[in-house]
């Protein structure tokens, strides 16, 4: 770090520091009750060699004082959720584990087993530990409590057709598209469902039971035998909900087993004494922390304001400061909620029992992640020698063009940071500038858009700066030596020094600038398959993107030569068939009944022309 900030400047008072880079990267963010002290100790000799890394890689050091330690926590949430640092552990949101998902914000909610980011407007139940799991007692809750389990798309459909799908046949759905159902009786079936999920199963019990009796009672021996077998579904989705206590309490528990590099944690969430939802997984301690205080920081990313903490929260082991996550903890639910490490009883035991099934997995992790690690370093370090590279290629950028005939001319840009792709890094180009078939106009052209952004994101005060701002290690693009020579001229002229070479599809040929003859790497070499991999990912994501265009161009090119198609008439369609090959696919009757019989007699002709 160049300039150093001396004691005197920094306060003496609770808040976050955040260190950057030389890009103006986020590298860290930290709390602190007094961030005086906490980032002094920074600049000790004897840091673990993790922290050492962060602090050498780091360029300066910023800060924001806060009122209170409490304030700091929630500071230091946001700024990891706004910046996700690299040297920050964080529970990251993992597409492994499914959760049942209620779209609260849709007029009629939907229920459906979903994986991958959360929205806004849902209410989440789970982790679960396998998807057949819920996606089983979903479909035995669904005739005692039939709400809509469709997609929109196909709700959508059905509402034009004026007639519910087989869902409804099947009795598993109360047919909302077309009011078969009214709205005060859906909203219960809907908190039902939200309740035996909460672990309330004993009111929907009662319901179905009273219902079943009533029935009877009245002779409708037909309809009591169907809820006789609801009944009987019910209780079998109950059973499948492991019971833990015998007093129907509310608790999550939290388990640990780690070492040096990583830590594997488990989450068992017990509502009513029943465990509705469980959570497993591995994450790089990419910070030198203890058990404790990594207890804390999942305290910190686990409970939010979507997905609130229960009463009680058992832990393996304390966070340092208890007082201080409770008080964080209460915040966010809104009432006092009890932070402690269970000593003796059936608590005790279902926390030894999680701590278990951690080691386990941890076992299980270790194995994969030593091949797994080992594999990635050696691709890297392969890379390095055979390029000549001074350092290893932590972050590569791969570029592809695609078109025919120089239609919807697009390119792709993919990367990989430490050989694993960064997804949400990937960029998309629709090709502006040329006309016709040109590949390498169009690859100087996107290597140009590409670095000019980042230049002027470079240039900019760190807070306003965008989606380009950080540079590559090292430049692929899919091609030869014309590809090739139009990325060196377009660096060249932006003055950056960054290497870059072209990888050749047919003979797998490497070419760098400044070399007349290829280089060739072995078929066998770790480097070859690393630069094959982000080359193949880049022509998939490009590929893609070209069809999507293409797609769309066809089936507007279709519709607006139709009489009597125009914009509304077009959406209706597209909501209703999606795709061209289902346009194609429907018969007259079903064109028919998004549109009127003369222009879906038109559309019919002009798709089977």
């Amino acid at each position: 770090m160049k300039d150093r900030p001396t004691s005197a400047e920094i306060p003496d008072l609770p808040g976050a520091y955040i260190w950057r880079d030389m890009h103006g990267q986020v590298m860290y963010v930290g709390k602190a009750k007094s961030i005086r002290k906490r980032v002094s100790s920074y600049f000790n000799k004897d840091l673990a060699p993790r922290t050492q890394a962060m602090v050498d890689a780091s360029e300066s050091l910023e800060w924001i004082v806060t009122d209170s330690e409490v304030a700091a926590l929630m500071l230091e949430f946001s700024l990891i959720k706004e910046h996700r640092p690299r040297f920050n552990i964080r529970l990251r949101d993992d597409k492994s584990f499914p959760f049942l998902e209620l779209t609260r914000s849709d007029t009629w909610p939907r229920a459906r087993v979903m994986r991958g980011r959360k929205r806004r407007g849902t209410q989440y139940f789970g982790p679960y530990a396998h998807a057949y799991a819920i996606r089983n007692t979903l479909d035995l809750l669904l005739k005692s409590l039939p709400i809509r389990t469709c997609s929109d798309a196909v709700f959508r459909r059905q509402e034009l057709k004026g007639r519910p799908c087989i869902l409804y046949d099947i009795e598993k759905c109360s047919g909302p598209c077309v009011g078969l159902v009214d709205a005060d009786r859906y909203a219960r079936y809907v908190e039902g469902l939200a309740a035996f999920f909460e672990g309330d199963s004993d009111g929907l019990v009662k319901q179905v039971e009273s219902d079943m009796t009533a029935a009877s009672d009245r002779q409708e021996y037909e309809a009591a035998a169907r809820l006789r077998d609801q009944l009987f579904d019910v209780r079998k989705a109950i059973a499948r909900q492991e019971v833990v206590t015998e007093t129907r309490e509310n608790f999550d528990l939290i388990a640990l087993e780690d070492d040096e590099l990583e830590a594997s944690i488990q989450v068992l969430k017990v509502r009513k004494g029943r465990i509705v939802g469980r959570l497993g997984v591995v994450v790089d301690k990419v910070e030198d922390v203890t058990a404790g205080e990594l207890i804390g920081k999942l305290l910190r990313d686990l409970y939010t304001e979507s997905d609130r903490p229960p009463s009680q929260v058992l832990v393996q082991e304390l966070p340092p400061d208890p007082d201080v996550w409770q008080q964080l903890l209460t915040e966010r639910r809104g009432t006092q909620v009890s932070l402690r490490v269970p000593k003796r009883g059936a608590k005790r035991r279902l926390l030894e029992t999680a701590g278990a099934n951690a080691t386990e997995a941890f076992v299980r992790h270790r194995l994969k992640r030593q091949s797994d690690h080992n594999a990635r370093a050696r691709d890297l370090r392969s890379l390095q020698e055979a390029l000549g590279l001074e350092n290893p290629p932590l972050r590569i950028e791969g570029y592809d063009i695609s078109t025919i005939q120089g239609r919807h001319t697009v390119a792709s840009m993919v990367v990989l940071e430490d050989g694993l792709p960064r997804r949400n890094h990937y960029r998309r180009f629709k090709i502006k500038t040329v006309e016709g078939q040109d590949d390498f106009a169009s690859m100087e052209e996107v290597i140009r858009r590409r670095f000019t952004a980042y230049i002027i994101d470079r240039d900019r005060p760190v807070e306003e700066r965008g989606k380009f701002a950080y540079p590559p290690s090292l430049i692929l693009v899919d091609g030869g030596p014309g590809q090739l020579s139009r990325a060196v001229k377009v660096l060249a002229e932006l003055d950056l020094e960054i290497p870059v070479l072209g990888l050749a599809k047919r003979m797998e040929e490497i070419y760098l600038p400044g070399q007349p003859d290829p280089v060739v790497i072995p078929r066998d070499e770790p480097a070859l398959h690393l630069l094959r991999r982000v080359r193949d990912e880049a022509h998939r994501f490009a590929i893609t993107y070209h069809r999507q265009l293409r797609g769309k161009s066809m089936i507007d090119s279709i519709l607006d030569d139709v009489a009597g198609i125009g914009p509304t008439r077009k959406r209706a369609l597209l909501r209703t068939f999606g795709s061209l090959k289902r346009l194609r696919a429907a018969k007259l009757d079903e064109l028919g009944e998004v549109v009127p019989q003369v222009v879906a007699e038109n559309l019919y002709a002009a798709l089977h022309e």
